[in-house]
């Protein structure tokens, strides 16, 4: 792969019309095989909540879990773009952002992922100001799990898809330079990657997305419980990590993944 990948490199990849492959990681190994196959980006989730601690969602995981998982990423990573995720409740002012955002950077990270809307505007103005590269999350956000009454898609009556496609573009105007939207409608996770510039992630949100993510252990059909309709287990087509790993990036690279099955409309 190309090493060193960066938002201008992503955002180019966009402008080419070439497709952007992330997954999630949480340890030096995975990190290592998932570079060397050539994923783009590498996201530090705060899915390590579910799929390493047990939870039954994302909000018990801490500001320290999500470094300490980080410094492990970046030592194994061979190019891709790292991202770690901001926990509940670690930017609910701009100064805590602030402060918060740059512990994560100085454990390894190219970039920061906050779920949210509008009230995060200046909070991503702030963090751009002082060097520190923000990934919105719109659509279902997990960590608002207990606001929305569980994992439900998102936006498919016109006033929330359009009130979703709003903050998608004040986030891009207040300095998002990477969006992951989540558990949408297609139609509408196409209207809002025609409607920005820069990259759209999408995860359960159709094939029409600049890029896809999908948390590791979906990949690799090791989820235990509830398997969301969105995934898609690569490891059972492969038997092998690295090739579940490269099958991924090309299925992606090529259109092919999520298919109709892996989306909502």
């Amino acid at each position: 792969m190309k090493k060193n990948m960066t938002s201008t490199k992503l955002i180019a990849k966009k402008l080419a019309g070439e497709k952007i492959s992330a997954l999630t990681a949480y340890d030096a190994s995975f990190a290592g095989v998932f570079s060397e196959q050539g994923v783009d980006v590498i996201l530090v989730g705060d899915s390590l909540g579910m799929v390493l601690q047990g939870h039954n969602s994302t909000i018990p995981v801490t500001l320290e879990d999500i470094c300490y998982h980080t410094r492990c990423v970046y030592a194994g990573n061979k190019g891709s773009l790292l991202i770690a995720d901001m926990p509940f409740m670690t930017y609910s002012t701009p100064q805590q952002t602030w402060d918060n955002a740059a512990k994560l950077m100085q454990a390894g990270a190219n970039m920061v992922k906050l779920e949210g809307g509008k009230w995060l505007l200046e909070s991503i103005a702030g963090l751009n100001e002082r060097g520190i590269p923000v990934c919105a999350h719109v659509g279902l956000t997990p960590q608002s799990v207990n606001v929305f009454g569980g994992y439900k898609v998102q936006g498919r009556e016109e006033e929330q898809a359009d009130n979703i496609v709003q903050e998608s573009i004040a986030l891009e105007a207040a300095g998002a330079q990477l969006l992951v939207i989540e558990c949408v409608p297609s139609g509408l996770a196409k209207r809002i990657s025609e409607a920005l510039t820069i990259p759209v992630i999408g995860i359960g949100a159709g094939v029409d997305c600049d890029g896809q993510i999908l948390v590791m252990h979906d990949l690799l059909g090791i989820s235990s419980g509830y398997i969301p309709k969105f995934s898609k287990n690569y490891m059972s087509l492969t038997g092998d990590i690295h090739k579940a790993t490269a099958a991924y990036v090309d299925e992606v690279s090529k259109g092919l993944f999520p298919g109709p099955e892996h989306s909502f409309e």
